[in-house]
């Protein structure tokens, strides 16, 4: 692939950054250059944010009917479908996703964008007939205003398309933080937003640093509403720089999931399962089922299966169809994996197999490690407690129900569970007693956009996707409305 160039994306223009300095992004299969952004300034943002910000006080954009909305949402979808394959291979070179992935994510983001364009004619307040004869009561639901939009880089066009389609469905305004290191498909899904009439100023798309770009955009004050996915740490961070401007913030923050399988589980599925809920993205993924829980009963030849299964993964340059998993994002990263990789061993879990970096000769270029799995790891060790965000599982035991619940819930973090079983009971009662945004039954890695999601605790707060997704975008305002002569209780001998 040809390295792309990009500027800002500001008011419907391409504008360069006003540090003239550049970002390079290597692939991290190959060490080869993939693409160019504009590394952003303070100042760069704060003229993202004054177009938006006109664009919301002074623009169409929120006095549109929600139908009008919806309908530039529709033609925003089909031009997405139409740069489907062009859009995978930008992630496949930026993020190192392999082929099939970055096709899926592609697939979902116009699935999300098509969503929300129906829940834009749907957004609708509430009255109230019934306040006392002459009082009348509405409750109306308002875009919020501008809104941030900071994405990280693992998931860049699918998490983008979990909240700016219904920013956009909300009628707000927003300025668009991607990672510096993955920022292609932001700009593109700009330049199709021009492409099929949203007016100038109501996307823009500012790339570079967080320390200059996205603490700008937490602490201005005219942005109105935050929306920020990645790590808890971070996190902590928009929340406290969002404190001085009093503005709402939603954070989509880190996870630790459990995935537990229980004796009656369909054991082909769950294999199957346990593989695709780590591996899946490389296993840089919020939602990775990192943690596997299983059943003393079923422990042996279970993870007998996971070895000989593992073993058939193919670990390749992520532009092959027939990839399943790619490389790690950079070297940094591949070097805090493989070192939760050792902390694995000197703390006494068993290496199944893996856990090493990847030595194949067209792959040593590249930030590859091993599918791993560890067994017997206890709830004190690293590899149990910490976020990974790589292909590496650790998989302990557990003896009832009970066990399996209190283990799953044995860490800060709460955005996702799993678990397998046949039995009803079983999956209801385990399912209400997990403490996470999301749990998923005989399934992993798995939604559909009518669902929303979010975390627990360390996880974070606020909700993307569904209707709650769409909320998320709009403030509430109450209008009491008062019919006919006032009746005085204060004032007497008005003059008429």
């Amino acid at each position: 692939m040809e390295t792309r160039r990009y500027s800002h994306f500001i008011s419907n223009q391409e504008r360069k950054g006003s540090s003239y300095q550049v970002i390079v992004r290597k692939s991290p299969a190959t060490g080869e250059p993939v693409a160019e952004y504009a590394d952003g300034t303070r100042e760069d943002a704060e003229t993202a944010i004054t177009a938006a910000r006109n664009a919301f006080d002074k623009g169409s954009w929120p006095t549109l009917s929600g139908i009008e909305r919806g309908n530039l949402l529709l033609a925003l979808a089909a031009r997405l479908r139409e740069e489907k394959e062009r859009l995978a291979q930008i992630e496949c070179a930026e993020v190192g996703k392999p082929i099939k992935f970055a096709r899926g994510d592609v697939e979902g983001a116009i699935a999300l964008t098509t969503y929300a364009a129906g829940l834009a004619a749907q957004v609708h307040g509430d009255a109230y007939a019934n306040l006392g004869p002459q009082k009348h009561g509405f409750i109306l639901r308002e875009p919020v205003g501008v809104v941030g939009l900071i994405v990280p880089w693992n998931f860049p066009l699918l998490i983008l398309s979990q909240k700016l389609p219904f920013a956009l469905a909300a009628g707000c305004t927003a300025v668009v933080k991607p990672s510096e290191l993955t920022s292609g498909s932001a700009l593109e899904l700009a330049r199709l937003c021009r492409e099929v009439g949203i007016p100038e100023g109501v996307v823009n798309v500012v790339t570079g640093y967080g320390k200059n770009v996205g603490e700008a955009i937490v602490s201005h004050p005219s942005v109105d509403f935050v929306s920020f996915t990645g790590s808890t740490a971070v996190g902590r961070n928009v929340i406290r720089n969002s404190a001085d401007t009093i503005k709402r913030v939603s954070v989509e923050l880190g996870g630790k999931a459990a995935n537990i399988i229980f004796p009656d589980a369909d054991i082909r599925d769950a294999v199957d399962g346990a593989l695709f809920g780590i591996f899946f993205n490389n296993g840089e993924c919020c939602c990775s089922a990192t943690r596997l829980l299983v059943h003393e009963e079923i422990a042996p030849r279970f993870e007998q299966a996971l070895a000989e299964a593992t073993a058939n993964i193919k670990l390749d340059l992520p532009a092959r169809d027939g990839t399943d998993v790619g490389p790690l994002i950079h070297q940094n990263h591949l070097e805090k994996v493989l070192g939760f990789v050792e902390s694995g061993k000197r703390e006494g879990a068993t290496l199944l197999i893996g856990g090493r970096r990847a030595a194949a000769r067209d792959l040593e270029q590249g930030w590859f490690v091993e599918p791993t799995i560890f067994s017997e790891v206890k709830p004190a060790m690293s590899i149990f407690r910490q976020e990974i965000f790589g292909p590496v599982l650790s998989v302990s035991r557990f003896r009832s129900d009970e066990e399996a619940i209190t283990l799953a819930n044995d860490t800060e973090y709460g955005l996702v569970n799993a678990l397998w079983t046949k039995n009803v009971d079983t999956a209801l009662t385990v399912s209400k007693a997990l403490r996470s945004g999301t749990v998923w039954v005989n399934t992993v890695i798995d939604g559909s956009p009518q669902l929303p999601f979010g975390g627990y605790k360390a996880s974070g707060f606020g909700r993307e996707m569904g209707n709650a997704g769409l909320e998320e975008f709009t403030q509430v305002k109450s209008v009491l409305f008062h019919s006919g002569k006032r009746s005085l209780s204060i004032l007497k001998d008005v003059p008429s």
